[in-house]
């Protein structure tokens, strides 16, 4: 098999920081491979091998990209291929996957192109579904699992809302997910024996013709602001029953509990989203249009309310773009739910649910006067976002937790960093687009009035990837919208996870872990935060024998308030909370239940919607 991947070069963790100008500041930092791609060069690499084929890894960036080529080869690769021009700066995901595309056409051909699953300086994962429509190829992944039969390729796809199994016909682009091998990496002595001979270098006018660099990508940061929450790091002293008691009047007095007075959030604020707004009659001005994932009503829910919202500054109307597929179970919602829920028209998409059949139909509603187009930030949202707005030529803001019309347009705000940092994303595309994260917006008031006008259009099944044994699982969405979350680390035993449930259910929190959790199968995937997991912005944190790695910090970055228990106290979690207890998680968490139930109790209040595991 001729196998390339695609792998970044990305400033290590540590030292990040804003410049004057409200950028990132990048020059001067260590660099190293992004850590995704990393498990994608070591399968490529396997590929090769077990079919006497061969390995070519391709990089774009600054003259320090080498570094990730000739890692690559020390690892294992057979060729590097640098792409690197001063011509190239300023590229977006869409004019970095053109680039890349060229690069592979090259350099090529090739039967199976690797990515990783996202960045950890984006976290947009839209460059390897653009890659994929750039070429005309099929794309499929987070996959876990691989398997090559004849011209074909078999996957367990390891979903943010689930898995399924698939089949892709070659050639195609998969993204590898973190669990699918181990990492590829080599020390410094390796690194430096490479033959350089192994190393192509390319630049932007061995690509050919194209919209690369600054000038071909419709998107630009505007600015950038530290969105990470100052901790206080104060540590609570005395018994256990006693800590707890002053742990739980602080929560009360900060208004962190559900049933305390609530003061200010300290959470930076984002524009309310209250009722929905009335519906224009008859639907006029710019479109807003939201493509709704199937089988999940309150993302759904929510992307029309900001919908609603966002047609509302701009004076125009919503059209919900409902993907339905009733011979696999998925129905869909009637025009009267959509409407209550914030659409003006509805346009049903019908006869596939998989990204690479939808990107045709999809394209054809954005056409004026559509002038914004959202999609859910999940697996399924990304990928088909991502290739339209690579077929159209339009900008696309990935993992937004706002959009809104400004004196400067349509402006999408998105976390980077795993929330450290918040971007002002603009655009300059006839169509603007964006994937919003869930729980990002509220769920809208319903709206009362006829049901909207509904048209369906057919969407035929091209066949070149076939989804079987899909499971869907709600967690990820329930966890953006909680106000509260406990997280769990390795510290805390599973014996005692039914006891939570009960902490969960007073606090109407939702359990999360850290990746060694769900690591072990303690937890689903579904349900880890951090870097590889979840990007969070809960009102209260509790992290329950969590140590505190930066992979799990980063995640919960713009929590309100954080509270961390742990035995150890030089744990780095102390660094980053509020409020911390040293001690047993365990024992605490009992202690805290016990609290927790006395003092509402005494408030009156009614308990909190049951969550946790299984809520």
């Amino acid at each position: 098999m001729r196998v390339a991947v695609c792998a970044k070069q990305v400033p290590r963790l540590e030292g990040w920081g804003l410049g004057a100008d409200g950028r990132l500041l990048r020059a001067g930092l260590a660099v190293e491979m992004n850590a995704f791609c990393r498990r994608a060069v070591a399968q490529g690499i396997a590929i090769a091998r077990a079919s006497a084929g061969s390995c070519t890894v391709v990089t774009l960036g600054p003259p320090s990209a080498e570094l990730v080529a000739r890692e690559a080869v020390a690892c294992g690769a057979d060729r590097g291929v640098v792409v690197s021009d001063p011509q190239l700066a300023g590229s977006d995901t869409l004019a970095t996957s053109r680039a890349l595309a060229a690069a592979l056409r090259r350099t090529g051909p090739y039967d199976i192109v690797l990515v990783g699953r996202s960045s950890i300086d984006a976290d947009t994962a839209q460059v390897g579904p653009s890659i994929a429509e750039a070429l005309g190829w099929p794309f499929a992944g987070p996959a876990r699992q691989l398997e090559i039969r004849g011209d074909r390729l078999r996957l367990h796809a390891e979903l943010d809302d689930g898995d399924a199994e698939m089949e892709i016909a070659l050639p195609c682009v998969v993204s590898a997910a973190e669990r699918l091998i181990g990492p590829a990496k080599a020390d410094a002595a390796a690194m430096a024996a490479v033959d350089p001979r192994a190393i192509l270098q390319l630049t932007a006018a061995d690509l050919g013709a194209g919209a690369f660099g600054a000038a071909g990508s419709p998107t630009a940061v505007l600015r950038v602001v530290d969105h990470a929450m100052e901790r206080t790091g104060m540590r609570l002293a005395g018994s256990p029953p006693g800590q707890v008691a002053e742990l739980v009047a602080r929560l009360a007095a900060r208004g962190a509990l559900p049933w305390s007075a609530a003061p200010p959030d300290p959470r930076p604020a984002r524009p309310p989203l209250g009722a929905v707004p009335a519906s224009g009659a008859p639907p006029g001005g710019a479109g807003v249009v939201a493509l709704l994932e199937p089988g999940h009503e309150r993302v759904a829910r929510e992307l029309l309310a900001g919908a609603a919202r966002l047609a509302a500054e701009l004076g125009g109307h919503v059209v919900a773009l409902e993907v339905v597929a009733p011979n696999q179970g998925v129905p869909g919602w009637t025009p009267a739910q959509l409407g209550s829920w914030g659409a003006d028209r509805v346009v049903r998409l019908a006869g596939s649910l998989l990204a690479d059949d939808l990107v045709e139909s999809v394209a054809a509603q954005l056409v004026p006067p559509t002038g914004v187009a959202l999609a859910p930030s999940t697996d399924w949202g990304r990928e088909v976002a991502a290739r339209v707005a690579a077929r159209q030529g339009f900008g696309l803001t990935g993992d937004a937790v706002d959009v809104s019309a400004t004196p400067e347009g349509v402006i999408g705000w998105k976390p980077a960093l795993g929330g450290r940092f918040l971007a002002a994303i603009g655009s300059r595309s006839e169509v603007v687009m964006a994937t919003v994260r869930p729980g990002a917006w509220r769920v809208g008031g319903l709206r009362t009035g006829a049901p909207p006008p509904t048209t369906q259009v057919a969407v035929i099944p091209r066949g070149r990837v076939v989804q079987a044994n899909r499971h869907w699982d709600d967690v990820p969405a329930r966890i953006q919208a909680a106000s509260t979350l406990v997280g769990v680390g390795a510290g805390v035993p599973t014996a005692i996870y039914p006891e939570l449930d009960t902490l969960c259910g007073l606090l109407g929190a939702e359990l999360v872990a850290t990746r060694r959790v769900t690591d072990l199968g303690w937890l689903p995937r579904s349900r880890q935060v951090g870097l590889t997991g979840h990007g969070v912005a809960p009102r209260l944190y509790l992290a329950l024998g969590i140590s505190g790695s930066s992979n799990h910090l980063v995640g919960v970055a713009a929590a309100g308030w954080v509270v961390a228990v742990n035995c150890d106290p030089a744990a780095p979690v102390f660094a980053m909370a509020d409020l911390g207890i040293v001690g047993d998680a365990a024992e605490v968490a009992r202690h805290l239940t016990r609290a927790l139930a006395a003092h509402r109790e005494e408030s009156g209040s009614d308990p909190a919607p049951a969550a946790g595991v299984g809520g």
